[in-house]
């Protein structure tokens, strides 16, 4: 079923009641500008060496023989690239 969602926005009035409740929430923290500037962004921390996404295709034996061992597979299968760096020389 592929209905259209037919989106709403809420009138000056609506929008006004909506910010005298947050105004009126003793909760409600806004932070100066300067106390914005000082915040430590969320998530992780960036990589030094972040990885590279791509898209690459493997014979399917291969990825069910390193998806078989469970969580973490393409983890090593990583490693397993980089250890054959190793011991070869890159074309």
């Amino acid at each position: 079923m592929n209905k259209k969602l037919k989106l709403t926005r809420h009138s000056p009035e609506e929008e006004a009641q909506i910010q005298r409740g947050i105004d009126s929430d003793p909760e409600t923290f806004i932070p100066s500008d300067e106390q914005f500037a000082k915040m430590k962004p969320l998530g992780r921390p960036r990589l030094e060496s972040p990885k590279v996404q791509l898209t690459v295709r493997y014979d399917a034996d291969i990825v069910e023989a390193f998806k078989a061992t469970g969580e973490g597979w393409q983890t090593r299968m990583n490693n397993a690239l980089r250890e054959w760096l190793q011991t070869h020389r890159a074309a």
